[in-house]
């Protein structure tokens, strides 16, 4: 009987300590309930490295849109970081099977910094977060201090591509320890919306100017079509 009243205890702290969704509300048993996780498995792109070319090349999982912008943004401004850990789970995943991902053995994860000032109002950066769970499943090494944001730049929203290139100009520098000791394996940048690519540019030339190879991006989401 005894033995009963526990298990129907147990059941019931269960029921209350169960978190909902951050995103719709539902109870959910871990970062997102199940009908949100179906909704952002179909953000996912069918192509992610459609954006792997050039100087630059970026592999993106998914269409910043419907629900996947809804989850970036609770995780940006809502103050939900567990959003990172599936976010950056499915992006690993789906790096693992492409050409790219077989090219290199090893890779060195730097996840774009917030400006210090930001990161303080904020209290993490969602890229570091995303990167963290990236590494758990692709089994990369983190340098989640590699770079520096040294200069606070305006909000890229509603500025012309010419602008925000100006804007992310001389923004980033390498770490004073990681340039004393570059990595052994190339660089690749994380961060959690592509859109013109000034952001990830200006922080790839941090690292070129140190000369340390620079692979690739891969992020969350892009609004690119």
């Amino acid at each position: 009987m005894a033995t009963g009243i526990q298990k129907l205890k147990n059941g019931l702290l269960a029921l209350f300590l169960k978190s909902n969704c951050p995103l719709c509300d539902r109870p959910a048993d871990i970062e997102v309930c199940e009908y949100c996780q179906r909704q952002l498995l179909r953000c996912q792109l069918k192509t992610p490295s459609d954006l792997w070319q050039g100087e630059l090349p970026v592999f993106v999982w998914g269409s910043y849109s419907g629900t996947l912008k809804q989850a970036i943004a609770s995780l940006k401004y809502d103050n939900q970081p567990q959003l990172a850990r599936p976010l950056g789970h499915w992006l690993g995943q789906a790096w693992l099977k492409s050409p790219a991902a077989t090219q290199v053995k090893k890779l060195t994860v730097v996840p774009i910094p917030l400006h210090p000032t930001k990161l303080q109002q904020r209290g993490y950066n969602q890229a570091e977060l995303v990167a963290q769970s990236f590494c758990q499943f692709t089994g990369y090494k983190e340098q989640p201090q590699g770079l520096e944001r040294v200069r606070s730049t305006e909000a890229q929203f509603g500025l012309s591509v010419k602008e925000r290139e100006q804007n992310l100009a001389d923004a980033f520098v390498i770490d004073k320890r990681l340039a004393q000791h570059p990595p052994s394996a190339p660089v690749l940048l994380v961060d959690d919306i592509y859109t013109t690519g000034a952001t990830v540019c200006s922080a790839a030339q941090a690292f070129r100017k140190a000369e340390i190879p620079v692979y690739g991006v891969v992020a969350i989401a892009t609004s690119k079509k």
